[in-house]
């Protein structure tokens, strides 16, 4: 499937999954960033952005939400950059002012993010410029109750975050909380679909062209997880697992127990779906998924990332 051209001025850099894509808008006087990555690739994300603005600073930084993997470079970037404008979403703002890592999810995830600022809170449903171009702010609950989507009318592309991928959508953190976020992520698929962009750039993954096909997909995955609540837990401690391995590489496998045992949202899933089973053998499960599926491996005592 080919993929459309991309306005002039943009650039994406594709990260991978411990860090979120990053778009670099140089078409005007005010450069601008578009997510940050995770606080461990912060380094590449410096030498990034230098790279390709030369003498330039950046800017202006916008986050589409706050989570680590997508803000985890602000501070980095405000460092670098003194004169930095840091746009957020509104919903965690005052959290962000007063800075409060659990209600920001940090300590409870048992992720990593340092404290930043921030400038102005976003606006949903104002037009902001990226660039030479303007961009419609769109909000997007579902996989976070406060994520926007960008999107631009003209050569209808969409920065989708982590409300729509290739292959899917992001974990919907919310139902793990005890939300009703399901019909959330539904509502924002429709809005998605209502845009009919003809090109996405996700959270992660490669840029692609949009397709019917590619909506449906991530609609049977939602119908999915409606139907079965626990399958979308279970397959959110896994992603949680794999994002720690991503970040430690290599861990002795009773520390990577223990680690889970005292992170609270581990806890808190395990507690809601899978009350049952003994917590070791619960993460040797999940574990062994992993390496059955490629994507964490066993060394003796250790488990490692692949």
């Amino acid at each position: 499937m080919a993929v459309p051209d991309l306005p002039a001025g943009l650039q994406v850099f594709e990260r991978g999954w411990l860090s979120a894509n990053n778009v670099l808008f140089t078409s005007s006087d005010n450069t601008l960033l578009v997510d940050s990555g995770y606080c461990t690739h912060a380094g590449q994300t410096l030498s990034l952005v230098e790279s390709a603005l030369g003498a330039r600073p950046l800017d202006t930084l916008v986050n589409t939400h706050l989570h680590s993997d997508h803000c985890g470079g602000n501070a980095a970037l405000q460092a670098r950059y003194p004169k930095l404008q840091t746009f957020i979403p509104p919903g965690h703002a005052q959290q962000v002012a007063e800075w409060d890592p659990v209600a920001l999810t940090y300590l409870p995830t048992g992720q990593l993010c340092p404290q930043f600022s921030f400038t102005q809170a976003l606006k949903p449903g104002s037009v902001m410029q990226f660039g030479s171009l303007h961009w419609e702010l769109h909000s997007a609950p579902g996989h976070d109750p406060h994520s926007l989507v960008f999107f631009e009318p003209v050569s209808r592309v969409l920065i989708s975050a982590d409300a729509l991928w290739e292959n899917g959508f992001g974990v919907v953190f919310p139902e793990l909380e005890g939300a009703d976020a399901f019909a959330e992520v539904s509502a924002t698929l429709d809005l998605i679909e209502h845009l009919a962009p003809r090109t996405v750039i996700p959270g992660h993954g490669r840029v692609f062209a949009y397709a019917p096909e590619i909506m449906a997909k991530a609609r049977q995955r939602l119908d999915s997880f409606v139907s079965n609540p626990a399958r979308h837990a279970h397959h959110a401690a896994k992603v949680l697992l794999k994002f720690k391995l991503l970040e430690i590489q290599r861990q002795d496998f009773d520390e990577f127990v223990r680690w889970v045992t005292e992170t609270p949202y581990f806890l808190q899933i395990k507690a809601k779906f899978f009350a049952e089973i003994p917590t070791r053998t619960w993460i040797e499960q999940l574990s062994a998924e992993l390496v059955s599926a490629g994507v964490a491996r066993k060394d003796g005592n250790h488990i490692l990332n692949a």
